[in-house]
């Protein structure tokens, strides 16, 4: 077998993606190339890419990788120099980052993006933009993006990055103007071997976090340093044999609902107060003497437009955390198929073996896929806006009938 490279440089980040490293680092080598008007192999190098892969294996990571790449006064993505830092900081000013703050990315947003994209670079080699979950760009959103990608401008380069198991939701017409670039689950051995590395944590509890963590560096990374999130996934396994009466199915729907929204408030508080406190600062609206009286005025308004994004983000973000709950959920399920079966297959929660051993003597092949379907609907009519309570009391009700 041959042993995977070593990544060296912005590469490092990109946790067990040796090939799509290999990828965006030829393209990067071609870029400088362009830049100093030398000769370059047709598709070396092109102006769109689109990054898919499954939830946590770093799609936004390898677009800031490539983008700090591309910036590189060397151009092989150093890591050192002030093109990298810069860009990796999210501070270059030629590196323009699109997050949803809510549900979608609107027009008017992207439209205000595309037309500083055509903008010449002030002090990088590149114009690049990276939109993260290009999923969620609403159809007009979608025609202005397209308008700038069928005709790019010469030094300006967009990323786009979307989930691989919903591969449909970013256009294609859009899809068919860029290159794919498609990373893989990362192998739980990288996953511990950055925890260990990056983190500073400890050996045993990376190796630990990063088998029960299905491929998510992310995730991983909370297990192994949040003993609040360990409690929170250890809360959502229990209900599979917890559902032993009726009232226990409204029980566990809470239980689910308030560990999404616990976790999603954690997330927010300090961020969404930092927001409103740099917000006002900037439009004086913690000044004191004369003449602030409107100064003030147009701060609470801009506070509380503010506030209006944060609410949003903050329903995108308990969504984005139920789900993973829901993962975790759907993953026990199928161990306790696995183990039913006999088969070989590695498992998702090894360390809850006995509790998947248990449900796979208690239930018949037939009932448990009926509960893993449960959970997999509850996951699609969430993300078609049904209330999330509404959405899990009805899943729980299917996985304690059976």
């Amino acid at each position: 077998m041959t042993e995977a490279p070593v990544l060296i440089g912005v590469w490092k980040q990109l946790v067990g993606q040796e090939p799509a490293a290999r990828t965006l680092s030829s393209a990067s080598a071609a870029a400088t190339r362009i830049i100093e008007n030398q000769p370059v192999a047709p598709g070396a190098m092109t102006h769109a890419w689109l990054v898919t892969g499954p939830p946590g294996s770093g799609r936004s990571t390898a677009a800031r990788v490539f983008a700090a790449a591309l910036q590189c006064s060397t151009g092989t993505g150093c890591g050192e120099c002030p093109g990298c830092r810069t860009v990796l900081a999210g501070t270059h000013a030629d590196v323009k980052l699109v997050v949803p703050e809510g549900l979608s990315i609107s027009v008017a947003e992207m439209r205000s993006l595309v037309q500083a994209a055509a903008r010449r670079p002030t002090n990088g080699k590149w114009q690049v933009v990276i939109i993260e979950d290009a999923d969620r760009l609403t159809e007009g959103a979608s025609n202005a993006l397209l308008k700038a990608v069928e005709e790019p401008p010469d030094r300006t380069v967009f990323l786009l990055c979307a989930p691989s198991d919903h591969p449909d939701d970013v256009s294609v017409t859009i899809r068919s103007r860029c290159r794919l670039v498609t990373l893989r689950t990362p192998p739980p051995e990288a996953i511990a071997q950055v925890l260990v590395e990056r983190d500073g944590v400890d050996p045993e509890r990376a190796r630990w976090a990063a088998s029960v963590s299905s491929g998510h560096v992310g995730r991983a990374r909370r297990l192994a340093t949040d003993e609040a999130a360990r409690q929170r996934r250890t809360t959502v396994l229990r209900i599979p044999l917890g559902l032993r009466r009726p009232s226990d199915v409204f029980t566990c729907a809470d239980q689910l609902i308030s560990a999404a929204e616990a976790d999603a408030g954690e997330e927010s508080k300090v961020r969404d107060e930092a927001e409103r406190s740099e917000l006002r600062t900037a439009m004086g609206g913690d000044g004191i003497g004369k003449g602030v009286a409107g100064a003030k005025r147009a701060a609470e308004a801009a506070v509380k437009q503010l506030e209006k994004r944060q609410k949003s983000r903050a329903t995108r973000t308990q969504r984005d955390t139920l789900d993973l709950a829901l993962v975790d959920l759907a993953a026990f399920y199928r161990d306790v198929l696995v183990t039913a079966s006999g088969a070989k297959a590695t498992l998702n929660h090894p360390d809850h073996a006995a509790e998947i051993a248990q449900a796979a003597s208690a239930w018949a092949p037939d009932s448990i896929l009926r509960r893993l379907e449960a959970v997999l609907e509850c996951r699609d009519a969430i993300d078609l806006n049904v209330k999330p309570r509404i959405a899990v009391e009805a899943m729980v009700t299917t996985l304690r009938q059976g």
